[in-house]
C-alpha cells in the first residue's frame, strides 16, 4: 500500500478491481468493451442457444442472492473490525497498539481459505457455527485486517493541525477524533473500501467449500448434475465479470464526486 503524504489522497490498494476513470482512456474504454460486451454475451448465449444455456441461467439467481449477502455481511463487519484495529494501530498505548497490531499482522498472514476451514471445521468442534455465519466471520475477519491498514492510513493522512485546531478549541481527544478527524477521514477511506467490497465479492466465491449455496456452489451443482462443465462455468464467469465491472464503475463515479466535491 502506497504511503499518503498529503490530505485527500486517494488510497491505492492492489488486490481490487481496476477503477475506470474518464482520464485514463485505454482503460475507461476497456471498462466498457468488457461490461457491454459480457451482457450482449450473456444475452446472446442465453436467447440464441436456450437449449444449453438457459436453463443454467434459470438456476444460479438464488446463489447470487446468497453472494451478496455474504459479501454485504462481511464488508460491514470488516469496516467495524477496521475501525476499530485502525484507530488502536495509532494508539499511543502501548497495549492497544500492540493487540491491534498484532491482529493485522497474523491475519494478513493467513490465507483466507485457511481461515474459512479454521472457523467452520476447526472451531466446529467445539462450537457449531452455521455454514453462512462461519462464512461471513472468516471474510470479515480477514478482510478487517486490511480495512485496519485502509483507516489508519486514511486518518493519519489528516494534518495534525487539525488535532491542534479541535484542541485548543476544548474539545477532548476522544471528540476530535469522532467529530472533526474521522468525517474527513471517511472521504479518504470511501474509495479504497469500495475496492475492497469489489475484492471481496470475487473472493466469495471461496464460501461454496462450506456448503453454502453462492453462486459458485450453485454452479458446480448444475455442471454435477448436467456435465455440462464449459457451459455453467462460462455463465458463471461471465456474471462475476458483470458483477465486478457493475461495482468498479460505481466506485469510479463515488471517487470522481469525492474529488469534485473536495
Amino acid at each position: 500500500m502506497n504511503e499518503i503524504n498529503q490530505p485527500h489522497t486517494p488510497i491505492a490498494v492492489g488486490d481490487g478491481a481496476a477503477i475506470p476513470h474518464k482520464s485514463d482512456a485505454g482503460l475507461f474504454t476497456a471498462w466498457r468493451i468488457a461490461f457491454f460486451g459480457s451482457i450482449i454475451l450473456c444475452l446472446f448465449l442465453a436467447f440464441g442457444r436456450p437449449d444449453q444455456y438457459m436453463a443454467i441461467f434459470k438456476f444460479i439467481p438464488d446463489g447470487i442472492v446468497i453472494t451478496f449477502k455474504v459479501t454485504l455481511g462481511a464488508i460491514m463487519l470488516a469496516i467495524v473490525f477496521g475501525l476499530i484495529a485502525g484507530l488502536g494501530r495509532i494508539s499511543s498505548n502501548r497495549l492497544i497498539n500492540g493487540t491491534a497490531s498484532l491482529y493485522v499482522e497474523v491475519i494478513r498472514g493467513i490465507p483466507l481459505l485457511v481461515q474459512l476451514f479454521y472457523i467452520y471445521y476447526a472451531l466446529g468442534r467445539f462450537v457449531k457455527i452455521p455454514d453462512m455465519f462461519s462464512a461471513i466471520i472468516a471474510m470479515a475477519f480477514c478482510y478487517g485486517a486490511y480495512m485496519a491498514e485502509i483507516f489508519r492510513a486514511g486518518i493519519q493522512s489528516i494534518p495534525k493541525g487539525q488535532m491542534e485546531a479541535a484542541l485548543s478549541l476544548g474539545m477532548s481527544r476522544q471528540q476530535a477524533m469522532r467529530q472533526v478527524i474521522l468525517p474527513q477521514a471517511f472521504k479518504v477511506v470511501l474509495p479504497p473500501i469500495g475496492n475492497g467490497f469489489i475484492a471481496l465479492l470475487k473472493d466469495s466465491s471461496l464460501v461454496s467449500i462450506l456448503a453454502v449455496s453462492d453462486l459458485l456452489r450453485r454452479g458446480r451443482e448444475y455442471a454435477s448434475e448436467t456435465f455440462n462443465y464449459f457451459e455453467t462455468y462460462t455463465v458463471i464467469a461471465l456474471i462475476y465479470l458483470i458483477m465486478t465491472l457493475f461495482f468498479s464503475k460505481l466506485i469510479s463515479i463515488m471517487e470522481e464526486r469525492l474529488n469534485d466535491g473536495r
